[in-house]
């Protein structure tokens, strides 16, 4: 990994951890934690192979 490829994973990582605790916070149902879970896995897929596609 080159340097341009370790910066934003390093900035990805950080606003994970900024923002976890509050979707854990917001999301106290088991349900509807995994809910909310699986439609931000399923964007987060979707975007990624839309961006393998392009580049």
């Amino acid at each position: 990994m080159e340097l341009k490829e370790i910066i934003p994973s390093i900035a990805l990582i950080l606003v994970l951890i900024l923002v976890l605790p509050s979707f854990i916070k917001s999301n106290l149902k088991k349900r509807l934690f995994f809910k909310n879970l699986s439609i931000w896995g399923i964007i987060v897929l979707l975007l990624m192979i839309l961006l393998y596609f392009i580049y």
